[in-house]
């Protein structure tokens, strides 16, 4: 058991490391705290260290259980969405934390000066009062499953092995005759298994918490639809590769991808159906260029990719041949009655090779766009979807 704790502390403070938010921290503190009561419930504290103070441990012991207990009832209600989500929920649980906190206070100064010999009557009702949260939490659980949190059923179940943990850990620790080696592997998977899927749960729910974060803000010079760059945020995009492929002394070769066709579905399937074409058209971009690339949104009908090259990277051909492969491939896009469409790409691509020591980005990216333009003009439509003007130095 405590080596499972252990593991999952380590991977609290990884998340916590690598994210350095508020619910990383909060996760944390939580493994420690509540793992940390499970621990000194469980006798280890003494079998390692016979030398420790009674007294400490006693008042640890009564005290230590109604803390985690609040810490866990007040996580419990952010992680169900506070406020905003359940004024209910939320007031049940942050009052509830209080009164455990209070009443953590309390047992811990009567341990203070409680006789050692009669210490069992404080445990007991240390134990009742640590009844109370997994009650309560039992409670909020419930009434966010059936309001709809997809994620509030399987917190059930974490509550359910809650309830196994504490009523383990208390009976063993008050020494409950008739227990055995199997009540305490039980008490131990127990806890190990409300860890395992408290800690699971609330990784995903602060994930989601971040994805929200991420797509409720835009960042400045970023097309709403794609999340590319453009305009002048793209510009700055370019010129900071030129510049740093002129120190490289490398090539930089700026590729066009003109979408002919964008608003051919317009009339037919409504208006949003060309947001759904560009998010599909950039995904496909991003996963043809690779995220070493600059990629942009010159105009809603022409994505540029500006590649930097050196002897050591594989041929811009490549990737130019791969971009209109995947980006010229059908999608399907849904209209406004919800059915399927089929969009085809008739997709124009050009490149510029140019040196980037005196390279002007905007004056490149005119020319690109008004080649990968012209490529569609100089075919019929049918080929349209396959024309690629090939890479050439700019003069």
């Amino acid at each position: 058991m405590l080596g499972g704790l252990l593991t999952l502390a380590g991977l609290a403070l990884g998340d916590v490391l690598g994210h350095r938010t508020t619910a990383a921290w909060r996760n944390l503190m939580f493994v420690l705290v509540t793992g940390a009561s499970c621990v000194v419930m469980s006798g280890l504290p003494e079998h390692f260290f016979p030398e420790l103070p009674a007294r400490v441990v006693f008042v640890i012991k009564a005290c230590l259980g109604p803390l985690a207990g609040a810490m866990g009832l007040f996580f419990i209600g952010t992680w169900l969405g506070g406020l905003r989500e359940d004024s209910k929920v939320h007031y049940l649980t942050a009052w509830g934390a209080v009164a455990l906190l209070t009443a953590a206070i309390v047992l811990a100064v009567v341990a203070m000066r409680a006789d050692l010999a009669d210490g069992h009557r404080v445990l007991w009702v240390s134990a009742a009062v640590n009844l109370v949260p997994v009650v309560l939490a039992m409670l909020a659980v419930r009434r966010a499953s059936r309001l709809g949190d997809p994620l509030a059923p399987w917190m059930l179940l974490a509550i359910v092995c809650l309830a196994a943990m504490v009523s383990g850990h208390y009976l063993h620790g008050l020494n409950v005759h008739g227990l055995g080696t199997g009540t305490r592997i039980l008490t131990a998977a127990a806890t190990v298994a409300f860890f395992l899927i408290a800690s699971v749960l609330g990784v995903v729910r602060n994930r989601q918490i971040r994805q929200l974060a991420r797509l409720s803000r835009l960042e400045p010079g970023a097309d709403a639809a794609t999340g590319l760059h453009s305009g002048a945020a793209l510009v700055t995009d370019i010129e900071h590769v030129f510049w740093r492929t002129a120190r490289l002394q490398g090539e930089c070769t700026v590729v066009c991808l003109h979408l002919n066709n964008l608003y051919e579905l317009t009339e037919q399937c409504g208006s949003g159906v060309e947001h759904q074409i560009l998010a599909t058209v950039a995904a496909r971009i991003r996963r043809a260029a690779g995220f070493r690339c600059v990629v942009g949104l010159y105009h809603p009908r022409c994505f540029v990719v500006v590649i930097h090259t050196d002897r050591h990277q594989a041929p811009v051909a490549e990737t130019v041949e791969r971009l209109r492969s995947m980006v010229g491939q059908p999608m399907v896009v849904v209209d406004r009655q919800q059915v399927r469409q089929v969009f085809r790409p008739q997709l124009g691509v050009a490149a510029l090779t140019v040196d980037p020591t005196d390279a002007l980005p905007l004056e490149v990216l005119n020319a690109a766009e008004r080649q990968a333009a012209a490529s569609l003009n100089a075919v019929p439509p049918s080929r349209a979807a396959d024309t690629v003007t090939a890479p050439a130095p700019l003069g």
